[in-house]
């Protein structure tokens, strides 16, 4: 059995979306239990950043997950760098946009469910052959509990999480015999930048959103990123078509 601080060890892991947050919290982990990491990107300058930080073993690219050519071009960019892949993460999302379905734009929920869904579909695409190829892996997609449960004024959000949920399911039927597992995580609410769009700091969110929250409080980002680093490890090597709940019991209600 591997330890925990080392499980990832010679590994190889794309993570799609990886420039800050949980995305960025997912590759210091990765790199921690001894992964090679691509930090994949629509804004290229903080994913290269963080390469930078995170040392020799990470690179960056930049991706549209929503352009096939980009996506192919991350996957490409990870074999040529490091040789091989062996895990993928999709972290990436676009602005959120609070409104129902008899309000919200056609356009931004185009591009919510671009980014979140298609964008998956595509990274996968690719992804899975490359993965399958050295003999097995996994890939895991970061969902919310509002795939599981939903929420007021957020029509797209919601439909592109719970989508993103039953994509790994499916996916997970179709490439068993390849030895790639699919599974989603799907936290509750996380103390990134994405919730100072709406609150003028964690400690506001944390006041509001909290108690929703069986364990009274919002995640951090690490926490996220440590149940991350379980699903794309040997240690969940008998856990596929699963969506792995980390939202402080938020969905138990």
């Amino acid at each position: 059995m591997t330890t925990a601080m080392s499980r990832l060890q010679d590994s190889v892991i794309l993570i799609a979306g990886a420039a800050s947050g949980i995305g960025a919290a997912i590759a210091r982990r990765c790199i921690a239990e001894g992964a090679s990491v691509v930090c994949a990107d629509y804004h290229l300058e903080p994913a290269t950043q963080l390469a930078d930080k995170l040392g020799p073993s990470a690179a960056a690219c930049q991706c549209d997950v929503t352009d096939s050519g980009s996506a192919r071009a991350a996957v490409e960019f990870a074999r040529q760098k490091f040789g091989r892949l062996d895990g993928l993460v999709h972290n990436a999302a676009a602005p959120s946009t609070s409104a129902t379905v008899v309000d919200l734009d056609e356009s931004a929920w185009r591009r919510e469910l671009d980014v979140g869904l298609t964008g998956a579909f595509l990274m996968s695409k690719f992804a899975v052959p490359l993965i399958a190829a050295t003999g097995g892996g996994s890939v895991v997609f970061i969902g919310s509990q509002f795939g599981r449960v939903a929420t007021t004024q957020a029509v797209a959000y919601c439909a592109a999480k719970a989508g993103l949920i039953h994509l790994a399911k499916a996916m997970a039927v179709d490439h068993a015999a390849d030895k790639v597992r699919v599974n989603s995580l799907s936290p509750g609410a996380v103390a990134t930048t994405r919730l100072l769009r709406r609150f003028k700091d964690f400690e506001a969110a944390n006041a509001t959103l909290g108690p929703a929250h069986l364990l009274g409080r919002i995640a951090e980002p690490d926490e996220i990123a440590a149940a991350a680093a379980f699903l794309l490890s040997s240690d969940a090597s008998f856990v596929t078509g699963s969506d792995m709940l980390v939202d402080g019991g938020y969905a138990t209600r």
